[in-house]
Parts: C-alpha cells; sequence; structure tokens
C-alpha cells in the first residue's frame, strides 16, 4: 500500500517535473520547481521500482551491420556489452522500410496507414504518443535529434532550418531537434518556445553533438539523489530519446573512423578485406561503388557506436546506470548492393531487419570492462539471449512502457513484449508474423516504385505482392540470403495459400485496404490449363 505521505511526495516530484524550463538545450528548475524540491526533504525518500528507459536508434541501420549479429567488418564494443547482458531482439523488422511512416508508427503504436502513410506526411498534432504516457505516469520526457514527422515539403525549401512548431513535437516535456537533414556537419537545432525559443548550428559532427546533448541531460538529472545518500530527495525516472542520422547517405563519419576504413591520403579503400553479401551480384563496377558505400557506413556506426559508449559511462558516473534501461535500434536497414538494390523501401531482409537490443546499463558497463559477473543479478532480463519475437515498429512503444509497469494505451495495435525482457519466456498468444507495408512509393531512385504488403512469419517465410499478384516468396530457413523466389512456382503453391491467407488476415485486422491476388481463382485455372 502506498501511504498519504508517499503519495503527496510523489504528486510534489512530479509537479516539480512538470515545473522545469528550457534554457540554452539544458534543463533549468524554476524558482517554483526548487521550491517544490525543497518541499521534498520532508517526505521519506521511496524506493525506485521504474527504470529510466533511454531509446538511441540511427537511420538506414541493417540488423546485421553490428559485431554482435556477426559482422566482423565493424568494431561495435559498447553495443555488444549492451546485447551481451541483456536479449537481442533477432526477427526485428521495421514494417514499413522508410523513415516517416516508421517513426509515425513508433510514437503512436499504430499501423502507418492510419497515421503516417508517406514520405513527408505530417504526424497528426492530436495523436497521443509514448511521451504523452510517460508524462501521464510521472516522467520526465526529453527527445534530442531528428524528428521527420512534420510534413515538410523538402522541395518548397531548406528542410534543415524548417522549425517544427511546439505543439507538433509529440508531447515530449523537453525537445531539441530537427526535422530532417542529410549533411551530418551541417545540422541545425532548434527547441523551446517563446521567449526560451532557440535555434542553432551544432559545432561539429551530428551523432557526437546529439549525443553531448543527451549527456548534459543525463548530468542534470543525476544531479538529484546521485550521491548514495538514502536521505537524498530524487527527480523522477526519465525517459529520453537520441535520434540520429547516421548511418544513413551520404556515408561519412569523423576522420578518426574514416581512416579506419579508407586511405584518407589517396580516397582509396583501406588494404583489409570487406565482405560482402551473399546476394550482392558480382558486377565489379557495382561492387566497388557498394564498397565505398559499406566503409562510409561502417565508419559511421563505429562512431554511433562509441557515442553509445559515452552515454554508458555518463550514467554511470551520475550514479544511474543500474536503473536505467537502453534500448538500441534503427528505424530501417540499408540495401548496400544487396539483389543489386541500394537505400531502404524494398521487403528484402537487409531493407526490413533492424537491430532491436535491450539491456541495462550498469550491466553493460560491467560486461565492457570486463568486471564481475556476465549475468545480471537483482535486474529483470537474461544474459546474452535471443529473442525470436516478431518485433515491429507498433510493438516498440507497448514493450517500452510495458518495461516500466506503465499500462499500455487501447489505442496502441501493438504488442508488449516486455515479458521476454523481464521474465524471458515465451507467451504462446505472441504474434507468429509481422506485417509489412509499403503504401505511398517515395519515388526516390533505388526504391521500390510500387505498394506492396507482407507478412515475415516467426516459422521462418516471407510473402509479398503487389495489387493484386505474388511477388516475392521465400523460405528463410534454407534461403536465408533470400535467392530463391517461389512465389511463382506451382509446386508451392498449398504453402503460398497459407500465406496469402495470413496476410489477407492482417489487412482485415489492421483496415488496411490492399487487393491480394484471387489464389483460388488461379489454382482453378491452371488445373483446367493442365487437363
Amino acid at each position: 500500500m502506498v501511504s498519504a505521505q508517499e503519495e503527496c511526495a510523489g504528486k510534489i516530484l512530479k509537479e516539480a517535473t512538470m515545473a522545469c524550463k528550457k534554457v540554452n538545450s539544458l534543463l533549468i528548475l524554476s524558482p517554483r520547481a526548487n521550491s517544490l524540491i525543497d518541499q521534498i526533504m520532508d517526505h521519506p525518500r521511496t524506493e525506485v521500482t521504474r527504470p529510466n528507459i533511454i531509446w538511441i536508434f540511427g537511420d538506414q541501420h541493417p540488423w546485421h551491420a553490428l559485431g554482435c549479429n556477426g559482422n566482423a567488418d565493424v568494431k561495435t564494443p559498447n553495443i555488444d556489452a549492451l546485447a551481451a547482458v541483456g536479449v537481442n531482439f533477432v526477427n526485428a523488422v521495421a514494417g514499413y522500410p522508410l523513415c516517416c511512416p516508421f517513426r509515425g508508427a513508433l510514437f503512436t503504436g499504430k499501423y502507418p496507414h492510419k497515421v503516417v502513410p508517406g514520405h513527408q506526411y505530417q504526424l497528426d498534432p492530436a495523436e497521443r504518443t509514448i511521451a504523452h504516457a510517460f508524462n501521464d505516469a510521472g516522467y520526465a520526457t526529453a527527445y534530442f535529434g531528428k524528428w521527420h514527422l512534420d510534413g515538410f515539403q523538402e522541395q518548397h525549401g531548406n528542410v534543415a532550418k524548417h522549425v517544427v512548431p511546439p505543439g507538433r513535437r509529440g508531447g515530449f516535456q523537453q525537445w531539441t531537434g530537427y526535422e530532417n537533414n542529410n549533411a551530418q556537419w551541417d545540422t541545425w537545432v532548434h527547441g523551446g518556445e517563446g521567449d526560451t525559443a532557440f535555434q542553432y548550428k551544432l559545432p561539429d559532427y551530428e551523432t557526437d553533438c546529439l549525443t553531448r546533448l543527451l549527456i548534459e541531460y543525463i548530468k542534470n538529472v543525476g544531479k538529484k539523489g546521485a550521491d548514495g545518500n538514502p536521505d537524498s530527495p530524487q527527480l523522477p525516472p526519465f525517459f529520453a530519446v537520441l535520434s540520429v542520422q547516421p548511418p544513413h547517405n551520404p556515408y561519412f563519419a569523423p576522420e578518426e573512423y574514416m581512416e579506419r576504413h579508407f586511405d584518407l591520403d589517396t580516397l582509396t579503400l583501406a588494404p583489409k578485406p570487406l565482405h560482402f553479401r551473399e546476394n550482392v551480384p558480382p558486377i565489379a563496377a557495382f561492387r566497388e561503388e557498394i564498397a565505398r558505400d559499406l566503409a562510409g557506413a561502417y565508419a559511421m556506426i563505429e562512431d554511433l557506436d562509441w557515442n553509445v559508449g559515452r552515454v554508458l559511462d555518463t550514467l554511470a558516473a551520475s550514479g544511474l546506470a543500474k536503473q536505467t534501461t537502453i534500448i538500441f535500434f534503427s528505424d530501417h536497414g540499408d540495401m548496400h548492393g544487396s539483389h543489386g538494390q541500394q537505400r531502404k523501401t524494398s521487403p528484402y531482409n537487409e531493407s526490413i531487419r533492424v537491430p532491436f537490443i535491450i539491456g541495462n546499463a550498469g550491466d553493460a558497463l560491467s560486461r565492457r570492462e570486463g568486471v564481475g559477473s556476465p549475468t545480471p543479478t537483482g535486474r529483470p532480463g537474461a544474459a546474452n539471449r535471443r529473442s525470436d519475437a516478431m518485433m515491429n515498429h507498433v510493438d516498440i512503444a507497448p514493450t517500452t512502457l510495458g518495461l516500466c509497469g506503465i499500462p499500455v494505451p487501447a489505442a496502441m495495435e501493438g504488442t508488449d513484449f516486455s515479458d521476454h525482457v523481464r521474465e524471458g519466456y515465451d507467451n504462446p498468444k505472441d504474434p507468429d508474423s509481422a506485417y509489412l507495408q509499403s503504401v505511398i512509393p517515395t519515388g526516390h531512385y533505388d526504391c521500390v516504385d510500387k505498394p506492396w504488403r507482407g507478412i515475415i512469419t516467426r516459422d521462418g517465410w516471407k510473402y509479398v505482392c503487389f495489387e493484386g499478384i505474388e511477388w516475392l516468396m521465400f523460405n528463410l530457413n534454407v534461403d536465408p540470403f533470400e535467392l530463391q523466389n517461389l512465389a511463382h512456382n506451382f509446386k508451392h503453391n498449398k504453402e503460398k495459400k497459407r500465406l496469402n491467407a495470413a496476410l489477407a488476415a492482417w489487412i482485415e485486422r489492421t483496415d488496411d485496404e490492399f487487393q491480394l491476388p484471387d489464389l483460388e481463382a488461379r489454382e482453378k485455372l491452371n488445373k483446367e490449363i493442365a487437363r
């Protein structure tokens, strides 16, 4: 039971958090907030059971581009340490492998066709997001980085300096970001409102500078209750997001990371092996281009990994590591030459599969430094565990809320997979497949130019259709690089009918609209022809 005194203290903490003001990208307590904090000293401190949560995600980072996921060409010791002590969701997908739709689904827990159906579509300001749920639960919320949900039409002006109005920032109490930008050394961020509004150019490489903003936020939060004194007042837990553009093209990183993969004097690739995936066509000129892109992307990922390490170190120095859960993921992958394609919007695995790792920051630090047991004790989760749950974009918000014991809003359509982290068990009611979509094609080069729908199943199948006709079908159990398309082989019609029915069920369940092929009519026609 919560005592009246504890309830009062909780209300004061929440009011103090809401009284915070944003000045020059740092969280500054107003006189009213400081007065409220002083009041807390008269109340006993209650045990903190709800974790801090940090989302860290890049843009266009494929699942396989991490050391912990088997890639020897990229060094990611900090992310690997997080995976080693946490849970690596190896089946995680970006159900719509495109920035804006993914982000709409990420923050609302709703499928893209209901909130952000395509590139440069605006998220309705009336939509409630995960930030609202955390706010209501008494958390402090903060966002740093790329937003790309305000619907700015880039053909009409300079998106880099576009200002997202306060009412369209997803409900975060503190927000420092930008709409979109693909120039990592020319990034303008903004935030605040009214007299505290600001906009300025980041002084250095985007990932490094945005991480610095998150670090300052963590340091400020850690000022209260970080001294280990059980009588110290403590601010509420926080939910913070770091969203960076790298490793999205153009593929450039700070020099110290580029020189690991390039001879910077001659601007040629470093003389070390670079491994292509087995489905990259052996066309010399094409592979040469892809090799340069890959090397640059790996440099960007290694810089991102270094910044994950900076966050871990700051959490430790602030006394917050043991009570902070980090969730690392990406908004979609990058084809990097597989099947002769580049970039995104494709249903192939290189485009849809994303890293998704949940781990405790304190345990990750111990693992990285080789201190203590690799198995976390006293905290949820099992060390170095791989989950095959079908994690999709709509599931991230419900799962995050579930980790904190916060009820998932009824409007969120995704699944709460937090039990896979907390208790390490498999729920038989979990979805056995994930729904894949491209609702409105972007028209960009190197992207699929037709709408499509598909599913990927837990038992290792993928099935994708264009309007009225099947397109792709793979048995991933024996064909992980998707080299043998079974969609147009009548020999596999029974399996195709099963997958087509499952896809139809997803379309109906999500109130989507899409015409699937009539396989029954096709089968009847084939039988008549065969007579």
